[in-house]
């Protein structure tokens, strides 16, 4: 019997043995590429990926973290800001700058800027305000002269101009020539609430002729200064070289800067200047100190 079956048993394992030997050459294959360093099995892609999320997941959490301590900070420091403004003291008022004979400098230096800015304000200025006149400085004729005229009304509606008090300051606001004028003519309006002119400075004026004469020799060769001059020329009956001759009223860069084809000297000198003048009489000692300053840097003709 054994005899019998051995030839068919070797027969079974000659018919299976190429199944194996696939087997087995598949599963070397596999080794050898393991070995190799090659890629994983396709279970392997997948753990990877997890723990590829978890280690963001971590990161994200860690940022969250950072940003709420940040968050944490800010909050503090606002608080603290909060806390140091309630503490603070109030922002004085009008009602609080009383006195109207302190240089705001001084209350700037003393109270603080607020308090200097509302003292300004009550006198009529601003903080970009200029010195008119440089007290130390010489007080003869200079290259420039700065004219001005107040006039009365003359005819009889008081509609004609005549000369009534002429001053002249030179290019550091220093006054050289100041004198009330003689009418030639009866007044009918002495236009005192504009010109600050009074009978009683007529009646010690000056001659006409002896001031027309004098102003003449003073800006002879010189540069001339004003506002709207052909109105103070007028009334003297003089004339100046027109290229002598820098008028506020027609210099182009001032007109664009008020947005005004004829500014008014109020105009210019609070814009430009940051001051205020014409509020009550007039005075042509300051209006020619304000038209010095305003044109001198004139360089040009106008």
């Amino acid at each position: 019997m054994d005899s019998e079956k051995q030839p068919q048993i070797m027969q079974q394992n000659r018919e299976a043995s190429p199944g194996k030997a696939k087997r087995d050459e598949t599963g070397a294959k596999k080794a050898e590429h393991a070995a190799s360093g090659g890629s994983a099995p396709s279970g392997a892609p997948a753990k990877a990926s997890r723990a590829e999320h978890s280690e963001k997941g971590t990161k994200r959490r860690t940022n969250g973290d950072i940003s709420l301590t940040q968050g944490d900070i800010k909050h503090k420091k606002r608080k603290a800001k909060e806390a140091a403004v309630a503490l603070a003291p109030a922002p004085p008022t009008e009602e609080d700058i009383w006195f109207d004979d302190v240089d705001p400098a001084d209350i700037e230096a003393a109270i603080g800027p607020e308090a200097a800015e509302i003292a300004r304000k009550q006198l009529g200025q601003s903080k970009k305000s200029v010195t008119l006149v440089k007290e130390q400085a010489f007080g003869g004729l200079t290259k420039a002269l700065a004219l001005d005229c107040e006039m009365v009304g003359v005819g009889p509606s008081g509609e004609e101009s005549i000369a009534a008090r002429v001053s002249v300051v030179n290019q550091y606001g220093k006054c050289v020539y100041d004198k009330y004028v003689k009418p030639t003519q009866p007044v009918t309006d002495y236009r005192t609430a504009v010109s600050g002119i009074r009978p009683e400075h007529l009646r010690q004026g000056e001659e006409f002729e002896v001031v027309q004469k004098e102003v003449a020799d003073m800006l002879r060769g010189r540069i001339l200064v004003g506002h709207a001059l052909h109105n103070d020329l007028k009334v003297l009956f003089l004339d100046h070289p027109k290229k002598m001759i820098r008028d506020t009223q027609k210099y182009k860069p001032f007109k664009s800067h008020v947005q005004s084809g004829r500014p008014s000297l109020k105009l210019l000198a609070e814009e430009i200047l940051g001051i205020r003048v014409q509020q009550a009489e007039h005075c042509s000692m300051r209006k020619l100190r304000v038209r010095e300053m305003t044109a001198l840097a004139l360089t040009e003709p106008v």
